[in-house]
């Protein structure tokens, strides 16, 4: 097929995820490598965003690519009942990678399975079974997972399953409160937190599950003491911490996972996307020695048929050890850092960008029409003229690549992004943003 006979094909008989069907315009993608795709036509883009933030390693790695051939050419597949040796090896390493709490994997197919089986195995363990997340949080589009979601996609799930209870992100930046310091912030969201942990009834509750980091609802990074906060009152209370770090593990962040950056061991840490930067599917639970040792004598009553696929394992297996041989978490944390000097540049710059959050390659923009009372760009769950669509398709002309939430753009580049590379794309932003402050 030609670029144009692939894209009429998909469109004609491929549903389109989260879009109406007609307004679907998809590149047609010829071929990849690094950070840059290219369409049928030979015109080259930048991937920006990592597709979903999953793509940590960019396009057409040889060594993940290698292990995969060499997987093919001894078998693809085994049911979840026998042994493999790349399953063997890779949840070996991922609790090499781990707290020293943590002691065993349980593979799934992705993010969303991923956190309903957390929420399954968090059930199962404490003999309760309500389930704490956040109103800006994304846990995935599947019945359970899509009733943890508390952003506007749970919507279509709704009236949703039981049990599942909705707390506020500290959304600092959003917040009417001004807090004299991110410490007065936590103690605040903290003891609300308490509050609502009260009214619930702690025996009741199994787990309390977050984004270590909220992630498309916004880059919103917790404040100082936060995450320690609430590992404390789940101590207090036998309640589980579940960290979803489907987004922002393997990496993102600057540490293999983002809740090592607050020095908090979780319970349960979910995860996905980079383990194999989406080559093939995977994703997985990893579970505290404690509720391991307790699936020993009790049956652990999850199941998928893909679970521990040896193709997905030896991709994860390849993936891992890239990310340690080829030191990623160092060019993280370097780049990373012009990242964020350059968007407090463009804060300061624009009119039109109220805020700027970012750690690693992990960052958002945060659109408004006034700096003063930081009226979104446009409002919560809606975007009526079509704003949003606009700058992406402001910066899909300058063929730079990402997606946005809400009034938020997110510039997520793939780990092995250069300085180079960045500051040439970031001055397309930047004249995007000038054209989006003459709008406002």
């Amino acid at each position: 097929m030609n670029g144009s006979e692939v894209k009429t094909t998909q469109k004609k008989y491929s549903l389109q995820s989260w879009s109406a069907q007609k307004g679907t315009d998809p590149i047609p993608v010829q071929k990849a490598d690094g950070i840059y795709f290219w369409d049928f036509d030979g015109n080259r883009y930048t991937d920006m965003s990592s597709q979903l933030v999953n793509l940590n390693l960019g396009f057409a790695n040889p060594v993940i690519n290698q292990a995969i051939k060499e997987q093919v050419d001894q078998y693809c597949f085994l049911s979840p009942s026998y042994a493999s040796e790349p399953r063997a090896e890779l949840a070996e390493k991922i609790i090499s990678l781990m707290p020293d709490n943590m002691g065993k994997v349980f593979f799934t197919n992705a993010g969303a399975d991923a956190n309903e089986n957390a929420v399954k195995i968090a059930r199962m363990f404490s003999g309760k079974f309500k389930v704490f997340s956040r109103y800006r949080s994304y846990h995935g589009s599947s019945f359970g997972a899509g009733n943890l979601t508390g952003e506007p996609r749970r919507y279509a799930l709704e009236p949703g399953a039981p049990g599942f209870i909705k707390f506020f992100d500290p959304y600092l930046y959003r917040e009417v409160i001004e807090f004299a310091s991110e410490e007065k912030a936590t103690e605040y969201y903290l003891a609300k937190l308490r509050e609502q942990i009260q009214y619930e009834g702690p025996n009741n509750i199994a787990a309390i599950v977050m984004e270590t980091i909220t992630g498309s609802n916004g880059i919103i990074i917790p404040p100082q003491g936060y995450l320690p906060g609430v590992r404390a009152l789940c101590n207090e209370f036998g309640i589980l911490m579940i960290c979803d770090e489907v987004m922002t593990g393997w990496g993102r962040t600057g540490k293999m996972f983002a809740f090592e950056n607050f020095d908090v061991k979780p319970d349960i840490v979910t995860f996905a996307k980079g383990v194999t930067c989406g080559y093939v599917p995977l994703g997985g639970v990893a579970v505290s020695k404690e509720i391991a040792e307790y699936f020993d004598e009790n049956v652990l009553s999850c199941g998928l048929t893909y679970s521990g696929h040896p193709l997905a394992c030896a991709a994860g297996l390849a993936t891992v050890n890239y990310y340690q041989d080829a030191n990623i978490l160092e060019n993280v944390n370097q780049v990373g850092h012009a990242l964020g000097e350059i968007l407090e540049s463009f804060k300061t710059k624009h009119a039109c960008v109220g805020d700027v959050r970012y750690i690693g390659l992990f960052s958002a923009i945060e659109l408004v029409k006034d700096k003063t009372t930081r009226e979104p760009l446009v409002p919560y769950g809606k975007d009526p003229e079509g704003i949003m669509k606009k700058i992406l398709g402001m910066l899909k002309a300058k063929n730079f690549m990402t997606y946005s939430h809400e009034n938020v753009v997110i510039i997520a580049p793939a780990l092995i992004i250069t300085n180079e590379q960045l500051n040439e794309e970031m001055c397309k932003m930047d004249e995007v943003l000038s054209q989006v402050d003459a709008l406002i």
